[in-house]
């Protein structure tokens, strides 16, 4: 017997019972579409992570000095309580820095993670939940702001110690409705401030809206907040090529100005946003070592259905296999009949689950701001698997069927 009339045999005899036909193949298709969903979802934020996020959080052709890395979360408990005990990234770090760096296009001071939240009121209106910023003026050049009303801060700001505020465009449009910004006195946490710019909207990612802050004096904010560990210095660069030569001339600076000895290892990071590029794939990678196990008690709960249907359609055709084998068909047709059945019927699985997780991939991308890529290699995986089930859990039934005596089966109703 041909393997497509193997092939056409094992199809139709799927359409004789549907309904179990559907049953059988639920395991399997559930598992392979939700490997190929969460794939899809994992690479995209992988994508994404890396063309927008890492810009958006520290800016472009630009490195940051910190008191400890981003991944931060991926350290042992020796390691972190050790960066704990690093000082403070402060005035005379960013000085230092400043001064190694004379061609940088930026540098500044600002406040670090976590930013806080405050209200801002103007009026009798309160705007809650904004973020409040701790910065120098250069954090403007290095986040690339351009301004819609008004003007940056500026050094005079910063030195008269005057209450300014630049505010994102989100918070002038809900606080002002869209009116003139520039000038009006607002306060945050009880202290009055001047706006004195309006920043240009940078728009959302993934929901969440990056125009949604106010900008005030470092000092005015270490006087509202306290002084935070987390400071840390960003310096823009004019070109890419120009940022691992900056970095390295900047880590000498902190070795100096903190007079580390040659043989003491660095009490600071310095990292570009591929470090938090680098995070989220570590943390992705965590992710795809739980995905497998998932998948693979999906499988193998799908496998056994489908040897168990065999094994039983085997009891159901006892008859018709005696019957064939007294016209001429020898064991390896009635194995490989067998075999093509449950292999057809994994592989249906395997297909229906790649269409399911894509459709559930890119559902999920347009009703929510997850993004999702479906990868070849999941698909091809998704298959593979598919296929292999069915040759994994199809050799028993077939192998049975194979060895029924043809006088015997055919006395079987």
């Amino acid at each position: 017997m041909l393997f497509i009339d193997s092939l056409r045999l094992a199809f139709g005899q799927l359409r004789v019972n549907p309904l179990r036909t559907a049953f059988t193949l639920l395991g399997i298709v559930v598992s392979v579409g939700f490997l190929v969903a969460v794939v899809a979802i994992i690479q995209g934020m992988n994508a994404y992570v890396k063309e927008n996020i890492a810009d958006a959080m520290i800016g472009m052709n630009t490195f940051q000095v910190r008191r400890v890395p981003i991944s931060l979360g991926m350290f042992t408990d020796d390691e972190f309580r050790t960066m704990q005990r690093r000082p403070r990234i402060n005035e005379r770090d960013a000085e230092a820095v400043q001064a190694a760096l004379p061609d940088a296009e930026a540098i500044s001071l600002q406040s670090g993670w976590p930013t806080p939240r405050a209200d801002v009121v103007w009026r009798n209106r309160t705007l809650g939940s904004v973020l409040i910023f701790g910065v120098t003026p250069g954090y403007q050049v290095v986040q690339d702001y351009r301004f819609t009303s008004g003007r940056p801060m500026n050094d005079i700001d910063i030195r008269e110690r005057r209450r300014v505020v630049v505010i994102g465009a989100d918070v002038a449009k809900d606080l002002f409705d869209g009116g003139q910004a520039v000038d009006q006195e607002v306060r945050i946490m009880g202290t009055r401030f001047t706006v004195i710019g309006v920043v240009a909207p940078k728009g959302r990612v993934l929901g969440q809206s990056f125009d949604a802050f106010a900008l005030v004096p470092l000092n005015a904010f270490e006087a509202m907040f306290g002084r935070r560990q987390t400071t840390v210095v960003s310096v823009k660069m004019r070109e890419a090529e120009e940022v691992g030569p900056a970095m390295a001339r900047a880590q000498e600076a902190m070795r100096v100005a903190r007079q580390l000895r040659p043989s003491e290892v660095d009490n600071f990071d310095i990292g570009t946003g591929e470090a938090f590029v680098a995070f989220w794939k570590q943390l992705t990678r965590v992710l795809f070592a739980v995905v497998p196990a998932v998948v693979a008690i999906g499988v193998v709960v799908g496998g056994i259905v489908i040897m168990n249907i065999m094994l039983m359609a085997v009891t159901e055709r006892t008859h018709e296999i005696g019957l064939r084998k007294a016209v001429g068909a020898s064991a390896a047709d009635v194995r490989r009949q067998f075999l093509v059945e449950a292999v057809a019927l994994a592989m249906l699985g395997g297909v229906l689950g790649v269409l399911g997780g894509w459709g559930l991939a890119l559902l999920i991308s347009t009703l929510t701001p997850l993004p999702a890529r479906v990868s070849p290699w999941s698909v091809g995986v998704a298959l593979t698997l598919g296929a292999g089930i069915g040759v994994l859990f199809g050799v028993y039934p077939a192998a049975r069927a194979a060895r029924l005596d043809p006088i015997t089966a055919m006395r079987a109703e």
